[in-house]
């Protein structure tokens, strides 16, 4: 299927739809996800439209995997959490909603379940307190 350019994500690379953003390169944008499944989950997304791994060019998807590396440390540093889940999906039967490519980047804590994906839109106080919370671990690097 042909990349839609009208989706969400795009929206939010134009500009014309906010994001609590955390870091931006060259190739690839992070925010935090609107419906988190757990504190500090983020998302990459490379700048270049791809619809999912199946048409991302090779150096964008090079360029993602380094900026889910850094945010994966930083997300550690920022929530003390104990782990990191990097979550990936692709097409409908997959899980994929938003259908511009996108990794999870998803703190984690032992004991603690994961909520629902595409559960409950977090409140933007939250958001912006936990992006500050990666933000400033960015910042410390």
């Amino acid at each position: 299927m042909a990349y839609d350019d009208t989706n969400v994500f795009a929206k939010i690379l134009r500009g014309e739809l906010p994001a609590h953003k955390l870091y931006e390169d060259d190739d690839t944008f992070v925010m935090m996800d609107i419906m988190p499944r757990g504190d500090g989950h983020c998302l990459v997304i490379p700048k270049k439209p791809s619809r999912n791994i199946f048409d991302v060019e090779q150096e964008s998807l090079a360029a993602v995997m380094r900026t889910v590396q850094k945010l994966s440390r930083a997300v550690m540093k920022a929530f003390q959490a104990d782990g990191v889940t990097i979550q990936q999906f692709n097409e409908q039967a997959g899980g994929q909603v938003v259908f511009h490519l996108h990794v999870h980047v998803l703190p984690r804590f032992e004991g603690v379940a994961l909520k629902p994906h595409t559960g409950a839109i977090e409140k933007p106080e939250v958001l912006a307190a936990n992006a500050e919370k990666i933000r400033a671990a960015l910042a410390g690097e």
